[in-house]
């Protein structure tokens, strides 16, 4: 391996390693080889969201970074020299497991919609928000696991939008107050909730009967994802199991709380998580557990 995509995929692995939380974690059920393409895909992913999240800068700013990362990414398809330290190692592993550019473009497009965020109307807009954001992002892992059926690429879709709005529903507050709100006004106007409410951390009846249904639904999309696992080559099961057992604890640690998810954050202990991965490793062949 030439010295520079070496140096490329050490700094991905230490990128994952400081920032990766549940998805690290996963990754160590993985083949050593299987694990660093991982940490590589999973790089790309976190600049892609820093350089969207970067508060330090305005809106304006991060538009133009994003927009010049899109332009490194194109340089980097068309198989020129990268000037980013993650760029040599999301072009070999690109190119060697043959990921679609068109996944790579859509995370960034994804992140951008976030810039100007305009909230959802129906759940079709937010599940097409989850698909850049999660789905995609899916679409390149089995292309990197290996599958072995066309129908992978829909689970795969429907799995990214169950940890998606798992994500989403642990972080209403935190999110409400940055300016977005991911819930549908649809199911807001339904339950007779607004977004000033989640921004105040209201907890009454209609946000429980609200989170009752967000929750019901995530469960409906962790049951249809669960069929992509034995659509996978069998390096990639133990990794989607053990994603399963990690975000499929936390939807049901917001249902143990009452919904509870503004007093405190709703995550898991390091060592819950490192014992999921242990787990998934002994037993390679564990089916995903469904919260």
């Amino acid at each position: 391996m030439d010295s520079t995509v070496a140096d490329s995929f050490r700094y991905c692995q230490r990128l994952a390693r400081r920032t990766g939380h549940n998805f690290y974690f996963s990754f160590l059920t993985l083949p050593r080889p299987l694990f660093r393409d991982m940490c590589a895909l999973y790089a790309f992913m976190r600049v892609t969201d820093d350089l969207g999240d970067d508060e330090s800068r305005s809106r304006a700013q991060r538009k133009a970074a994003l927009c010049s990362w899109r332009g490194e990414l194109e340089s980097i398809l068309a198989g020129e020299r990268s000037t980013h330290p993650v760029g040599a190692a999301i072009a070999d592993v690109q190119q060697r497991h043959q990921i679609p550019p068109d996944y790579l473009r859509d995370v960034i497009a994804g992140v951008e919609g976030d810039l100007q965020p305009q909230g959802c109307e129906t759940f079709a807009d937010l599940s097409d928000y989850c698909y850049h954001v999660a789905g995609a992002v899916g679409l390149c892992c089995i292309h990197v696991w290996g599958f072995h059926d066309p129908i992978a690429k829909e689970r795969a879709i429907d799995c990214g939008l169950a940890f998606q709005l798992t994500n989403i529903l642990r972080d209403l507050q935190e999110d409400a107050q940055a300016g977005r709100v991911y819930l549908p006004r649809e199911d807001l106007l339904r339950f007779g909730y607004a977004a000033d409410d989640i921004r105040n951390g209201v907890r009454d009846g209609r946000f429980r009967e609200l989170m009752r249904f967000q929750v019901e639904r995530a469960r409906s999309y962790y049951e249809r994802g669960s069929q992509l696992h034995p659509l996978l080559d069998p390096p990639g099961r133990p990794i989607l199991a053990a994603m399963f057992a990690i975000y499929g604890r936390l939807l049901r640690l917001i249902e143990r709380r009452n919904y509870d998810v503004f007093s405190r954050r709703v995550e898991l202990p390091t060592r819950t998580k490192l014992t999921v991965a242990a787990k998934h490793v002994l037993r390679p062949n564990s089916r995903p557990l469904l919260p």
